[in-house]
């Protein structure tokens, strides 16, 4: 059985969910408007730039989860869903996703988005298995910090091969789709790197490896 592998922000969704997570906080008052709308977009710049301090990020990101009661998190996220998440997922994307179901493919989603943003939209959209940032949880709250290694740039290789050897799974014959500079690593670690509305940096690594490219927002 070969991996399918999916990053999930603009590549299976059109629009990033930690931004617009970050968005989502400012338009219910759970967090100081100007200061955070600040950060969250000079953060958002930098991972399009490929220039993120991932821990600078996440202890930005993580801190509201902190914050809250999980119950009150929980019903921000409902609504979040419903009106965030849901226009941004591609149908073209769930089509991708249902075609390598029916050739038998495994599918797993890794992002470096938190699991608590994405967990509800892996399951949404029917892959069981994600890899994502986890946060720290102590007695049923959220601490603000990270647990083990971030699913981000090589982090996503180490969490990878923790998950295969955890599994059994193989990167033989896997497929990795993605539209970021920032997956380059693991985009490099698969039989069939495939760039979906890439960015200019993976578009131009893409071209000259000749590595396949594809779009999954207009017909």
């Amino acid at each position: 059985m070969r991996l399918a592998i999916f990053d999930l922000d603009n590549t299976l969704l059109a629009g990033d969910s930690d931004h617009s997570w970050g968005e989502f906080l400012v338009e219910q008052g759970a967090v100081d408007a100007e200061r955070y709308r600040r950060e969250n977009d000079r953060f958002h710049e930098e991972y399009n730039n490929g220039t993120l301090d991932i821990d600078a990020y996440l202890r930005f990101a993580l801190a509201p989860l902190a914050e809250h009661r999980p119950e009150q998190l929980n019903a921000w996220h409902k609504q979040f869903m419903a009106s965030r998440i849901e226009p941004m997922i591609l149908p073209r994307g769930e089509e991708l996703l249902a075609e390598h179901r029916a050739r038998g493919d495994h599918l797993l989603i890794i992002t470096a988005t938190n699991r608590f943003v994405t967990g509800p939209i892996a399951e949404r959209l029917g892959v069981e298995d994600l890899i994502a940032i986890e946060p720290e949880r102590i007695d049923g709250r959220y601490t603000g910090r990270v647990s083990g290694i971030p699913s981000f740039r090589e982090g996503k290789i180490t969490r990878l091969e923790q998950w295969l050897a955890e599994t059994g799974h193989s990167l033989e014959g896997a497929w990795f789709y993605s539209d970021s500079q920032n997956d380059l690593p693991l985009l490099e670690r698969v039989d069939h790197p495939v760039a979906v509305d890439p960015d200019p940096v993976l578009e131009t690594t893409a071209r000259d490896r000749n590595w396949r490219i594809i779009t999954l927002r207009n017909r």
